[in-house]
């Protein structure tokens, strides 16, 4: 049996992978932070990266904290069988997650959830 998680990049209907798509834009030493990141999580399971992570409360979404000049984050929601569905990533330019990102990821999630 296997032990290890698994990130999953979200897919649009359209077959865009926005996630990814935004990593290859940003600079290459903030790709490798939230590329280390998420195998620290494939690897050791969420717990392994805690200090990186903060729930959005009155949602079922979390986000992964890059840190830095350049910090931005990973939206992501947790499923069974140790998945982890990457939703939504962005620039973080102030304090409070924005709300439309949080709308973004929402909307993925429920696209990710009907199949289509």
């Amino acid at each position: 049996m296997n032990h290890k998680w698994r990130a999953i990049y979200y897919i649009t209907p359209s077959g865009d992978n926005p996630v990814k798509e935004f990593l290859d834009e940003v600079r290459p030493r903030q790709k490798v932070k939230a590329l280390r990141l998420l195998f620290h999580i494939e690897e050791y399971g969420l717990s392994a990266a805690i200090s990186h992570m903060k729930k959005l409360t009155g949602t079922p979404l979390w986000e992964i904290r890059i840190l830095g000049e350049d910090a931005m984050r990973i939206l992501f929601v947790t499923q069974i069988e140790r998945r982890i569905v990457l939703l939504h990533a962005f620039s973080k330019k102030t304090q409070k997650t924005p709300a439309k990102d949080i709308e973004t990821a929402l909307r993925r999630l429920k696209e990710y959830q009907s199949g289509s």
